[in-house]
């Protein structure tokens, strides 16, 4: 078996030595070094060749994105984002993501556990392997010149949106959601993603998007004109009361390796949205989604999978699509008209 090859680095000897001990147990995958900064970083990077980069954003000699802007620009790899859980990380930690960085990892403390914190990095250590850097790198081009389309629906119907995603996702769903106009139906939205970061990201979206975007809380509406993004930690349903639709948030184990998981979302949205519903998967690694996605088309709901070649990751669509659990698959672009379309089906 071929390891991944991992570099960590981090200027606590702390997250250094948990980090390296925790992965030590995972068979494919191998710490082949660790840094205290940068510069200790870079040039273990050319001698050792590591498949997958952890870079803690703040560090002394050279802080975190000064360093990935480099990296990107002249020896691309998959990097893995390490941040503290406060809003000042979480904006540090999307504009990385926005340099070209792949995911986002929180440090181990109160909201994750050692164990919880251990079983997602190696989740999204395998992800970040597989991560496409050209595709990456044009995504990360194409969004920074290329204004957005705006698409309009000729009314409000009553249907609902859920959308999962995970590696790549941030990018991905950003070019989705600034390009539905106003009366879009009331959208769900899990992306993997730890606590506190989702909500800097919900802020960012919402200063970019016509439609109102906002981390959810336990009994939201879902109406027309708001995305409700699932807190990170926290598992997000859908419930119905009459003819309200509403969020349910709460804890519980991680499904999929995940917590907040796509599958428990579209599970809710398959029981209680049926055939009002339209479902969206979008780039990430791993099996979550697909077997809500399958319920929720077996439940009348129309269903959408972005294509392997726009995605960053191409592993949940693909296995929602294994799974018999999609209608359509189409390239990012054209997911935004290809959504507005189905709504407007009767």
């Amino acid at each position: 078996m071929k390891k991944i090859r991992v570099l960590v680095v981090d200027d606590s000897a702390v997250v250094r030595k948990v980090f390296s001990e925790e992965l030590s147990h995972e068979q494919d995958i191998q710490v082949v070094a660790t840094a205290p900064d940068p510069y200790v970083a870079r040039d273990k990077i050319v001698t050792l060749k590591p498949d997958v980069v952890t870079l803690d954003i703040e560090m002394p000699r050279m802080d975190g994105l000064t360093f990935l802007r480099k990296l990107m620009k002249y020896y691309p790899l998959p990097v893995i984002i390490v941040s503290s859980l406060t809003k000042e990380g979480g904006a540090l930690a999307l504009e990385a993501m926005e340099i070209g960085a792949v995911d986002v990892i929180s440090k181990p403390g109160e909201a994750y556990s050692v164990g919880d914190m251990s079983t997602q990095l190696a989740e999204k250590i395998r992800a970040a392997a597989h991560v496409n850097m050209a595709q990456r790198a044009q995504m990360v081009a194409t969004q920074a010149v290329t204004p957005q389309a705006k698409l309009s629906l000729s009314k409000t119907t009553n249907k609902i949106i859920a959308i999962g995603a995970s590696t790549g996702g941030t990018e991905a769903l950003k070019e989705v959601l600034v390009q539905l106009p106003p009366n879009t139906p009331g959208i769900m939205i899990v992306q993997h993603m730890p606590a506190k970061f989702t909500t800097t990201f919900a802020e960012r979206l919402d200063s970019l998007c016509q439609i109102r975007v906002k981390e959810a809380v336990d009994g939201d509406s879902v109406v027309p004109g708001t995305a409700l993004l699932a807190p990170g930690n926290f598992h997000m349903m859908m419930r119905r009361s009459g003819a309200r639709y509403y969020v349910n948030i709460k804890s519980g184990p991680l499904v999929c390796y995940q917590r907040p998981a796509v599958d428990v979302l579209f599970n809710s949205v398959a029981a209680y949205g049926g055939a009002n519903a339209v479902g969206v998967i979008l780039t990430g690694m791993g099996k979550d989604g697909a077997q809500g996605m399958l319920k929720m088309k077996e439940a009348g709901a129309k269903t959408i999978a972005q294509d392997e070649a726009s995605c960053v990751v191409f592993g949940m669509p693909k296995e929602a699509i294994e799974a018999g659990g999609v209608d359509e698959v189409i390239p990012l672009k054209k997911i935004p008209a290809a959504i507005l379309r189905l709504v407007e089906e009767e």
